[in-house]
């Protein structure tokens, strides 16, 4: 639709999902522009776009040989392993599709040269990967309870067929979540020639506040839940093996290293992926807490203004960061993933240590 306003500028709107009236229009100088959709070219472009490099590089590097670790060898096709696969997959997305874009937004905030398909395909990009993420953080811990405190259903819940329909399932619920913010967005064309990818305010504000609600703040506050259940297990354990060590209870020895054993790798395991969620959550509360803070902030104030620019350049580094900190998090935690990292290599020596380590040192 065109409005002709009255003031000595004019506005464009292609978007279905809300209209702007004569009435309402006001003169959109740089001033207004700078204002309200912030600078055109972010003054922290040049340390960002190279810490953003860093990130993918490694990001990038370390999520593929993830995929294709879990994918080559058959000893790593665990359920546990599957949803690390589909996490790994969505911080590919991120890093591959979603970092160019906002390192373009960057460069250049205003006018929006992809047009509307290039904002939706943005909004929807984020958004899914978003709810993708958390939810198979969600899934992997909930796998991790019944394995540690219900392990006799382990054989019904965690086969492969299973798992996959789960993760399945997760994805097509994360595209169809990201469809209502998707649909609020559209552009905004600002003369001479300049256009924004914008929304509606209300709606907007309160499709992030349920949003940050339903996939955040109630999924940790599970996930939290869980590993405080399993921390406990897992403690119970360990003073029944302790307990069990002792000569006089006349334990059955292979018995007894059998659940030693099996007590440890669900230690090891358990561990990794405990810090995972944490950093996991750091990383994206500060996501959650920039979307709030744009939402819901004052936008004539310049304080808040300056305030915000601050968190969204720390919650956009944190928010990358958390794509590619997790296969750093497998190697340092898991031997069995740093020997078929290492084996994945294209170099023979290290494919060589790695499966000489392999054969020498006990699965973790």
């Amino acid at each position: 639709e065109f409005f002709h306003c009255t003031c000595d500028m004019y506005v464009t709107l292609y978007s279905s999902a809300f209209t702007v009236s004569p009435t309402s229009c006001v003169p959109l100088k740089t001033e207004y522009l700078a204002m309200h959709l912030g600078p055109a070219k972010s003054p922290v472009f040049l340390p960002v776009c190279i810490t953003y490099l860093v990130i993918f590089m490694v990001g990038v590097l370390g999520n593929f040989l993830t995929c294709v670790v879990i994918l080559h060898y058959r000893v790593m096709q665990t359920p546990t392993n599957y949803y690390l696969l589909s996490l790994a997959a969505s911080d590919l997305l991120v890093l591959l599709l979603g970092m160019p874009l906002e390192l373009y937004e960057m460069q250049q905030n205003y006018p929006f040269l992809l047009g509307e398909g290039g904002c939706y395909f943005k909004i929807f990009l984020f958004e899914t990967v978003c709810f993708a993420s958390i939810l198979n953080v969600t899934a992997l811990s909930v796998e991790r309870y019944v394995a540690v405190v219900h392990p006799l259903k382990v054989k019904h819940l965690d086969t492969r067929a299973h798992v996959k329909r789960v993760i399945f399932m997760l994805w097509g619920l994360s595209m169809l979540c990201a469809v209502p913010n998707t649909s609020l967005h559209g552009i905004a064309v600002l003369p001479p020639r300049s256009s924004s990818c914008v929304n509606p305010t209300w709606m907007y504000k309160l499709i992030i506040l349920i949003s940050t609600l339903v996939f955040f703040v109630l999924p940790m506050f599970i996930i939290s839940i869980l590993y405080l259940l399993i921390g406990l297990r897992l403690h119970r354990e360990k003073i029944i093996t302790v307990v069990g060590a002792n000569p006089s209870f006349g334990t059955d020895s292979l018995s007894k290293s059998h659940k030693q054993r099996l007590s440890k790798r669900n230690l090891q395991v358990t561990k990794m992926l405990c810090v995972l969620v944490v950093v996991f959550g750091i990383c994206w509360a500060l996501f959650h807490v920039d979307r709030l803070m744009w939402s819901y902030m004052d936008m004539s104030s310049v304080q808040h203004l300056k305030l915000f620019e601050n968190v969204h350049i720390i919650s956009g580094v944190f928010f990358y960061l958390s794509s590619a900190v997790n296969p750093v998090l497998y190697n340092f935690m898991s031997t069995r993933f740093r020997e078929m990292f290492l084996s994945s290599l294209p170099n023979q020596t290290f494919g060589r240590d790695a499966r000489r380590l392999q054969r020498s040192h006990p699965k973790k």
